[in-house]
């Protein structure tokens, strides 16, 4: 564990998923003294489970979300600008059915219904055409093209599709590696001068004469304590268990759990396009390249009732999630075709607006408590594309309390490994590959995704393949281990093969436990 001075801080944050990290990162560089605690590794939950999107959310328009759409199209951008490596455009593919419905409890339904009874809980190409119109509109695009319609008879994003399917608007979005931008706000807010308790756990938070007394237990059982003037509960979904049982704030505030899962199949088509399909039940499911060789598939939205029951991708969902491709695809796939399936708990507020899961606003709020009788700041909903602008607002709100005036910063500074431009990204993997000429393409693609300009710095000494040391599969050897080890708080292989990368995916499970001994074996010799 790192200390400030005394153990005292300006700000103390419960919760390493992506809120925490940015808020921290944000604090840090404005001269806040700053500590994170994060019971698990570092985006363990909500925080490595979305599905991998840079994106406004076109369905949120159907709810009348603009504000929060406009807000996220334009982050898209600014993103993309600080996090090259890992994060990239992407175009996505939305075939027109003529029979899709939308949800009738969706604002815009209910328009239709009442100025159109003819068109009640229909989604009409008219319609989607005058979202995207919108979606682009809002978004303030300088990178991203606009939307364009596609005919699928003449177009090889039509050949993975069943033939009744004639026509398809094809707009951007973009991808983005989760848990390593969680990660990645981590490290950089621990090199700004933030304090980082990393698999440690927040015991108790009391409020002495206006300052938080702070208990926590670290995984190998150490008790230690510090102090904080504002406690920021960013804790997802145990936001409401932290008010509750742990700073015992007075609120009445309220989440809703909504999980969210996703399965992965062997690469469903050869093109690097999405496709966002919609369901006769009104909902949309996006169908993503993944990791070269995969397809990524998802979301439901089911309510999970328990924060201590971990998510798992029910049966019925698998099932729901198939026959809903299926609707589409050519070539069907079945539960064999899965190779790996995930689940995340969405912490939305609860605005009492709606008892569909689906209908819960995927809004932040950001709730400035004293009931204790020093300030706390709690955090609900938001979504992974919009955490910078969540932490700025955070960062107003301290602002105020610590009574002083600091200005936003993070826009334009890149992320560790993302000071480069998009197009450098290419650039990078050239430069790698004649500094590495004993790796394969795929490791030296998965490296640049990974680190960006750090792996000039990772690799230095590097001369031969000897030089790395053990080898575990896949272009998987000891001397990233080692860094990882050192650099990015890995104590497990589950921690590297399934949030630093998705190797997880292809390393055999004998591989995988062999990795795991010699990370064992590293931290008990260190």
């Amino acid at each position: 564990m790192n200390c400030s001075k005394n153990n005292k801080y300006d700000i103390f944050i419960i919760g390493g998923g992506i809120n925490g990290a940015g808020i921290a990162r944000d604090a840090a560089g404005r001269g806040y003294a700053v500590a994170l605690a994060e019971m698990n590794d570092f985006a363990s939950g909500t925080s490595s489970a979305s599905t991998k999107l840079f994106h406004g959310g076109l369905r949120y328009l159907e709810f009348f979300e603009f504000r929060l759409v406009r807000e996220a199209l334009i982050e898209r951008e600014v993103l993309l600008k600080v996090t090259p490596h890992i994060s990239w455009p992407m175009r996505f593919v939305l075939p027109v059915n003529p029979e899709m419905q939308v949800e009738s409890y969706t604002p815009i339904s209910l328009v239709l219904a009442r100025l159109m009874p003819w068109m009640k809980e229909r989604r009409p190409t008219w319609l989607i055409r005058l979202g995207l119109y919108v979606y682009d509109f809002l978004g303030k695009r300088n990178i991203l093209p606009g939307t364009v319609t596609v005919d699928l008879k003449n177009n090889e994003v039509g050949k993975p599709l069943q033939e009744k399917y004639k026509i398809a608007f094809e707009y951007s979005d973009c991808w983005v590696e989760d848990s390593r931008l969680t990660l990645l706000n981590v490290i950089d807010a621990q090199q700004r001068g933030a304090t980082i308790y990393s698999r440690t756990k927040v015991m108790s938070a009391i409020q002495e004469k206006g300052v938080w007394k702070i208990q926590l237990k670290s995984e190998e059982g150490k008790n230690s304590f510090c102090s904080s003037k504002i406690l920021i509960n960013a804790a997802g979904p145990w936001v409401v268990d932290v008010i509750q049982n742990l700073a015992h704030l007075e609120s009445h505030d309220k989440v809703r759990l909504i999980k969210g899962s996703h399965i992965v199949t062997k690469k469903l088509f050869e093109h690097e396009k999405c496709y966002i399909f919609q369901g006769e039940d009104g909902r949309v499911l996006f169908a993503i390249p993944y990791e070269e060789d995969y397809t990524l598939i998802g979301t439901t939205e089911v309510e999970h009732s328990n924060i201590y029951t971990y998510p798992e991708c029910s049966n019925a969902e698998i099932d729901y999630i198939i026959a809903f491709v299926n609707s589409y695809l050519a070539n069907k796939i079945s539960k064999s075709d899965v190779i790996w399936t995930y689940s995340g708990v969405r912490p939305l507020y609860d605005d009492g607006a709606s008892s569909v899961a689906a209908a819960a606003t995927r809004d932040y709020a950001v709730k400035v408590n004293s009931s204790a009788g020093a300030p706390a700041l709690n955090i609900f909903g938001g979504k992974i594309t919009t955490y910078r602008r969540l932490a700025e607002r955070v960062m107003s709100e301290i602002d105020q309390i610590m009574r002083k005036k600091t200005d936003p910063w993070t826009a334009g500074v890149a992320l560790p490994g993302g000071d480069t431009s998009i197009e450098g990204v290419t650039e990078l993997r050239q430069s790698l590959a004649l500094q590495l000429p004993f790796l394969d393409k795929f490791t030296i693609r998965r490296l640049i995704r990974q680190y960006g300009t750090q792996c000039a710095f990772i690799f230095r000494n590097i001369n031969s393949i000897d030089d790395l040391g053990e080898h575990f599969g896949h272009g998987l050897f000891a001397h990233e281990i080692d860094w990882a080890i050192a650099n990015e708080w890995v104590q497990t292989a589950e921690d590297f093969l399934w949030r630093r990368t998705k190797l997880g995916l292809r390393l055999t499970k004998s591989q995988a436990s062999v990795l795991e001994e010699y990370i064992t074996n590293f931290l008990d010799y260190k």
